[in-house]
């Protein structure tokens, strides 16, 4: 029997886009991405236009808002906007095997290959293990022009480690068909759903794509976030310090995306 993953695209519509940019937000460490990229489809008002499903998704369904059920997919969006539009990737999980995230980010782009997408940001989480009450935003792409670029933007270079899972496979896949990519990582401790990390990206990348958002929503999740924060370090006994929580097993440096 084979043990190659089924992915089935079910496209409403192909919409005619300028320009467009792929922004992608999967579940990760903290949510970061997600958040962000939910975020983003709420403020620019997305339309959805295709849904991906994956027997490589785990083995669940979600449960909706009315209580129905809906199996495990992600979903792509579009939003006109200028100067460019923008296609927004957001979904409920991501594969759990190696062959079938390969298998997906190859679907992934290759439907923007269709619609013309010329670069693709992921957004994702950078793991320190501790709270911050400024997270930093970091980043790495796969042209070293835009890299050379990060610091006017306040973004601080990747220059080791790895970027883990489907935020790091679709840029990787998509420089192979020429498709410039860009990964922003929000700093996080690991611990918490952190809308904070998601705001300190989305502020730079709405400078970057020119988008018009209002953050309100966010800064109260980010706000949600720091008492939470709050919360964690008293049951750590960590009222004073936010720097002396015990890291996760991995070198501080090698900031990476589970």
């Amino acid at each position: 029997m084979s043990s190659k993953s089924k992915i089935i695209v079910e496209i409403s519509e192909i919409p005619k886009l300028k320009n467009p940019h792929l922004i992608c937000g999967l579940p990760g460490s903290g949510y970061v991405g997600k958040i962000a990229v939910d975020y983003l489809i709420e403020e620019l008002k997305g339309i959805k236009f295709a849904n991906i499903f994956s027997s490589s998704f785990p083995p669940q369904v979600s449960i909706r808002d009315d209580g129905t059920i809906d199996l495990m997919k992600n979903t792509l969006y579009y939003c006109k906007n200028k100067p460019d539009d923008i296609i927004l990737l957001t979904g409920d999980a991501q594969p759990v095997t190696p062959e079938s995230e390969y298998a997906m980010a190859e679907e992934i782009i290759g439907i923007c290959e269709k619609l013309g997408v010329k670069s693709i940001y992921t957004l994702a989480a950078f793991i320190t293990g501790t709270f911050s009450k400024n997270p930093k935003v970091y980043g790495t792409s796969t042209s070293l022009q835009i890299v050379n670029e990060f610091s006017k933007q306040g973004i601080f270079t990747m220059n080791t480690g790895t970027v883990t899972g489907m935020n790091g496979l679709v840029i990787g896949v998509g420089k192979t068909r020429g498709i410039t990519g860009v990964c922003l990582l929000g700093e996080t401790s690991g611990y918490v759903v952190d809308a904070k990390a998601s705001k300190a990206i989305l502020e730079i990348l709405s400078k970057i794509l020119e988008l018009k958002l209002d953050m309100t929503t966010l800064i109260k999740r980010a706000q949600d976030t720091d008492q939470l924060i709050k919360t964690v370090e008293e049951q750590m006994g960590q009222r004073q310090s936010t720097e002396q929580l015990p890291m996760p097993s991995q070198d501080k440096k090698l900031g990476y995306i589970s």
